[in-house]
């Protein structure tokens, strides 16, 4: 199995993660990572969903995805083709300058300290994170949180540039995307 990385454009209507969700558990597949947010259109949310699956496996989800109400548009983000990053935030046990030249060979950073603790953020690749949390293991790692991954594309082209061009849309005054024919509705 590999990982694949899915760029998904929705409506930023109630629900949306709810189906969004319910489609890969009725499936039985499991979502590694899960990120949504707001885009330059504050009518569309971007949802970055990273899966474990074969090539097959990851064409029927796709054209599962895409059936749902609500869906603008999906693209599989290559890693060659994009940026992908995680968010960390690390509380560790112990204060030092061993801690700051870890964080800092890593490229953390240490936004705050106290007398018991250490707390060290870290934005980058998820193999690079996995590799900070195994070095920090030796300073006793007491809490952490991990965000799930979001990616752009490399380039000047956007997501929603390649849905407009999908559709035949030459510019967003001629259909806006994001405003979905069909009626929301509600689970």
């Amino acid at each position: 199995m590999a990982l694949h990385t899915l760029a998904v454009l929705v409506e930023n209507s109630p629900g949306v993660l709810a189906r969004v969700a319910s489609l890969f558990s009725r499936r039985g597949y499991n979502i590694d990572s899960l990120a949504v947010g707001p885009t330059e259109d504050p009518k569309i949310s971007r949802m970055t969903i990273v899966l474990n699956l074969e090539g097959h496996a990851l064409d029927q989800v796709s054209a599962q995805l895409f059936k749902l109400i609500n869906v603008i548009g999906i693209q599989e983000m290559k890693p060659s083709e994009s940026y992908e990053r995680e968010l960390l935030l690390v509380k560790v046990g112990s204060n030092g300058a061993a801690l700051d030249e870890v964080a800092k060979r890593y490229g953390a950073k240490v936004v705050e300290k106290s007398e018991n603790s250490v707390v060290v953020e870290l934005v980058a690749e998820s193999d690079v994170i996995s590799a900070l949390l195994s070095d920090l293991k030796p300073f006793g790692v007491k809490e952490l949180v991990q965000s799930g991954a979001i990616a752009l594309e490399k380039g000047v082209k956007t997501l929603t540039d390649r849905v407009r061009d999908e559709q035949g849309l030459s510019n967003p005054e001629e259909g806006n995307i994001g405003e979905s024919s069909t009626a929301d509705y509600q689970n």
